[in-house]
């Protein structure tokens, strides 16, 4: 009785996975079009997980108070960062957004604060474990890479990620090119 009951559970986790790694692949029919083509997805602040804030220090300049120049809030689809501490891994149709904030530094009666004010525009990145994409060059290493800017957000600038966004991943390449660190969420 009990080995039917644990061959039920380990069926049922075994279910579960799949279905949640399938479950992602919908963006290659919501955001991705049939040759590649990666547009921003909507919603991503109301209905998406919150991964972390990066913070984008100003440089020590004459009447600098020492904050942030910029912000970057990075959000996922729901699941995606469940399926990764399950897995190790991004499930194939993964989205990373990456929200480009300009920032105002003020004095706070708390201190010195920084916030975000002005959108300036959003990466996106696409997980592809099956290389559909292989003709593109917005897709290679495992991702779809685009940039949207602000007044833009029906068409990425991006032309080739090779050459406009690889570069900056590079340290991270040991961890699918995704700085790891920045993300509580995924490592805790």
């Amino acid at each position: 009785m009990y080995i039917k009951i644990f061959i039920g559970v380990l069926a049922f986790f075994v279910y579960t996975i799949s279905v949640a790694g399938e479950s992602f692949t919908s963006v290659y029919e919501s955001i991705v079009d049939d040759v590649g083509n990666i547009t921003l997805p909507k919603n991503y602040r109301s209905e998406w997980t919150f991964l972390g804030t990066w913070s984008i220090a100003e440089g020590d300049v004459e009447g600098s108070r020492h904050g942030a120049a910029g912000l970057h809030n990075v959000y996922t689809q729901a699941g995606v960062a469940e399926y990764f501490q399950q897995n190790g891994k991004f499930p194939d149709g993964a989205v990373i957004v990456k929200e480009l904030l300009k920032a105002v530094t003020t004095s706070m009666t708390t201190g010195t604060v920084s916030h975000g004010n002005k959108l300036e525009g959003w990466f996106v990145m696409v997980k592809d474990t099956k290389g559909r994409f292989s003709s593109s060059p917005l897709w290679g290493d495992g991702w779809g890479w685009a940039f949207f800017n602000k007044d833009q957000t029906d068409k990425t600038t991006t032309k080739n990620y090779k050459t406009e966004c690889i570069a900056c991943h590079v340290p991270a390449r040991n961890d699918d090119w995704i700085y790891l660190s920045g993300y509580p969420l995924l490592v805790d």
